[in-house]
């Protein structure tokens, strides 16, 4: 019979250490909490700073000022139009990089031919500026929608592509092999076991290298546009009008969140089993 306990660890520090544990787990509440309380804790002091004197106003304006500017330009300047422009100029581009760089990144590490053919270009082109090339974008496009999700493209395609040809590579040879020993042909090995076994990481890809095709919309909206974000967030820069400026910053940062989250869930519901 074993003994009991002479000093119990109570229940809450066990819970607090689990807590902290290294690498440990939290409940959805938990990380709920902790996001929200995080984020408070953040805008408490930026607007504090903002409203000691720290900081000039000019250059740091206050939180509620940027909620503030943010309501006006939503009531007297479109913003939300501009937003939704702005998403689908994001979203054509994204699935137009995906189109393409999915079955390129799976060639490229599946083939070896594919592959060292490729790889020297791609590389190349992935370390260039892209604000180095809108001059070129504009000689080739011209100024209209094409350029816009041109630049959108340049920024992601070519970061894409390569992710896609990790996620294949780490493929374990050993589903090759079975699946081989099992009379499968290559076709069959690529298309429903390689990619099958690719497609969690291929989806958090494709999550993450979304959040990069938002990095370069304003780069892509100051190019001759009327509409979007960026046009409105280059436009206020223009009069110093600062609380517009980041009041629009926010809102990418808020469709983003949003849009990652979305995926999120649904990657944690379709891939339940990791």
């Amino acid at each position: 019979m074993r003994a009991p306990d002479i000093n119990p660890v109570p229940a809450e520090k066990k819970q607090r250490a689990r807590l902290w544990q290294f690498r440990g787990s939290l409940s959805s509440r938990a990380e709920i909490a902790f996001g929200v309380g995080g984020t408070l804790v953040l805008l408490l002091i930026w607007e504090l700073v903002a409203r000691s004197g720290f900081a000039n106003p000019t250059f740091l304006p206050a939180p509620t000022r940027v909620l503030s500017a943010m309501g006006m330009m939503i009531t007297d300047q479109k913003l939300l139009w501009h937003a939704g422009i702005s998403t689908m100029r994001v979203w054509a581009a994204f699935i137009l990089a995906a189109v393409m760089a999915i079955p390129i990144g799976i060639l490229m590490s599946s083939y070896r031919p594919v592959g060292a053919s490729l790889e020297p270009v791609i590389d190349f082109i992935r370390y260039l500026p892209v604000p180095a090339l809108v001059p070129l974008s504009i000689i080739w496009f011209g100024v209209g929608e094409s350029t816009k999700i041109y630049l959108l493209w340049l920024g992601t395609f070519f970061q894409l592509v390569l992710l896609v040809a990790d996620d294949m590579r780490r493929v374990p040879q050993e589903y090759v092999e079975i699946a081989s020993t099992l009379g499968a042909k290559p076709r069959q090995i690529l298309k429903d076991v390689a990619f099958r076994a690719m497609l969690p990481g291929l989806v958090d890809n494709l999550r993450i290298t979304l959040g990069w095709c938002w990095t370069y919309l304003i780069i892509a909206e100051i190019v001759a546009a009327d509409s979007g974000i960026g046009f409105v967030i280059w436009t206020a820069r223009r009069y110093m009008k600062t609380p517009e400026v980041m009041a629009g910053v926010v809102m990418i940062g808020l469709i983003g969140l949003l849009t990652d989250q979305i995926l999120r869930a649904i990657h944690r519901r379709a891939f339940r089993y990791l």
